[in-house]
């Protein structure tokens, strides 16, 4: 991952691709690299006369509306904006593989439709090559730890990893959680961590939960960002994405990052 590959943010009309936007534009910001907000299209096959032109323009209305809170929200935030026909979740799974991450509304409408947290959301955080943040729409603003969820497999040291540098970068502190009862891990864990970042407020906990998913929303209901590997073996694990990370992008009321 280097500064110059982009942060993607998928657009549509939903009130939770705004909130991705912002949160996009932040890390942009951060990054120092460029926002590129795409658009997914998909035309009738017989549309009626004008049908595409309308269409159109309805989408470049929403662009230049996500590219205005962009400038609000991060002043200086080069933004790129796309919109290509096809399928959403095709489009921004072929875009990942050349972005730092990838940023999406937790309900899509529209270009990103999807029922609860969304088919395009699933798909794409449980599909793609770079880290994947789900936002859900209408949250507060939050001052909380960054949260890691952590576990016995390898996508857990990458997952701490993210969870290090959105702490640094937005200096808020890190509460690392293991859904266990091995004390020792946990700290094994974070102790080359905590040698990077001597600066950074850490808490460690581990918790008897036979629900890691709640374990991450109870540990820190104020948290301002959960962060989980994918596909792992222990607690935090199972199934394509995982029913942690299901649950978690269905019901957080914060954002959450899935890193691969």
């Amino acid at each position: 991952m280097t500064a110059t590959m982009p942060v993607l943010a998928g657009v549509d009309a939903s009130a939770s691709s705004l909130a991705a936007v912002r949160w996009a534009a932040r890390e942009a910001g951060r990054r120092d690299t460029t926002l590129r907000l795409l658009h997914a299209c998909v035309c009738e096959d017989t549309p009626a006369d004008g049908h595409d032109e309308l269409l159109l323009e309805h989408v470049h209305r929403r662009l230049r509306h996500a590219a205005g809170i962009v400038r609000d929200w991060a002043p200086g935030v080069r933004v790129e904006m796309a919109v290509r026909l096809g399928l959403a979740t095709d489009l921004l799974l072929e875009e990942a593989a050349g972005a730092a991450v990838v940023v999406l509304g937790s309900r899509g409408l529209g270009g990103l439709r999807g029922a609860l947290i969304g088919s395009v959301a699933l798909r794409v955080a449980a599909a793609a090559p770079c880290p994947v943040v789900v936002v859900p729409a209408h949250q507060p603003v939050r001052t909380g730890p960054v949260v890691a969820g952590i576990d016995r497999s390898g996508s857990s040291e990458h997952a701490l990893r993210f969870a290090f540098e959105e702490a640094a970068a937005t200096r808020a502190p890190v509460l690392v959680v293991h859904a266990g009862d091995d004390d020792a891990e946990l700290a094994d864990h974070v102790a080359g961590r905590r040698r990077r970042y001597p600066d950074l407020e850490v808490r460690t906990q581990v918790v008897p939960e036979r629900v890691p998913a709640r374990a991450l929303q109870h540990a820190a209901p104020d948290a301002r960002l959960i962060v989980i590997g994918t596909r792992g073996r222990g607690p935090v694990a199972g199934g394509i994405l995982g029913s942690t990370g299901n649950a978690l992008l269905a019901h957080a009321a914060c954002p959450v990052a899935v890193v691969h």
